[in-house]
């Protein structure tokens, strides 16, 4: 869901009182792709203690007349979002300087003043919304996906539950040393969707997804971790890593004897 104006009216979520909680966002904004970005503050006061950036993005657009710090009319603040519950990472952006999820990032830990700005690995659309048409056309070039119903190992259903959790959000590539739109290297929104086919697929079917992590994964990738930290879904990204780099090897080491 993209938000370019609520269609919804939504009252702020508290009133001013002796427990409200003012923030001053600070959004790097942008008309559009041609534009220049400038930056527009904005002051939000909640009484709700679980209120995260999502709130309040949400709060601000649900106003009849939006003015930004200094009172002056603003345009309704561009973002995407769909679940609101840290399931989908449509509303990925960069918080306080490290990408997150909006309706993950609560208010009350990240300071009295917060800077809000688009994930910056990726075209920017308008605002906080970028293109990450990138990163599912990378698994379309793969052919990250079954082509047939089966039943999971046993053995191997833990790495397979495991990836299975990703959220395609783009947060892992952002923090990415090696990862660049247009590149070959795919990172972990590639690498570990991968993983997870590796554990699925029967042993004479592999060779192929194998060859395509090796190639977009395994030889771009240096290892700086910088992406175990930062994943919203809490994934074990090096022991997804360290298998698949694993079966990678291996069958690189079978190819070159065939």
């Amino acid at each position: 869901m993209i938000f370019s104006a609520r269609t919804v009216k939504m009252p702020e979520t508290g009133r001013k009182g002796v427990n409200a909680m003012t923030t001053e966002l600070k959004i790097l904004r942008r008309e559009s792709a041609q534009s220049e970005a400038y930056r527009q503050s904005f002051i939000f006061e909640t009484e709700d203690e679980n209120a995260a950036v999502s709130t309040a993005l949400t709060a601000l657009n649900a106003r009849d007349d939006l003015k930004d710090k200094d009172g002056k009319p603003a345009k309704p603040i561009r973002w995407e979002c769909s679940c609101l519950q840290k399931k989908c990472g449509a509303c990925a952006m960069v918080i306080n300087g490290s990408p997150r999820l909006a309706c993950d990032s609560k208010l009350k830990e990240l300071g009295s003043v917060v800077t809000v700005e688009p994930l910056r690995k990726f075209p920017v659309v308008a605002d906080l919304i970028v293109d990450r048409k990138v990163m599912f056309d990378s698994l379309r070039e793969m052919s990250v996906w079954l082509k047939s119903e089966l039943t999971p190992d046993e053995n191997t259903q833990d790495i397979a539950y495991e990836a299975s959790g990703c959220l395609q959000c783009g947060c892992c590539l952002d923090v990415c040393p090696n990862f660049y739109a247009g590149g070959k290297f795919v990172g972990m929104a590639g690498g570990v969707p991968v993983s997870r086919l590796i554990e699925q697929l029967p042993k004479d079917e592999k060779s192929e997804i194998l060859k395509e992590y090796r190639k977009r994964v395994y030889e771009g990738c240096g290892k700086s971790l910088a992406c175990r930290k930062i994943c919203p879904a809490g994934l074990d990204i090096e022991k997804l890593l360290v298998n698949s780099n694993a079966a990678s090897v291996w069958k690189s080491l079978f190819w070159r004897k065939k």
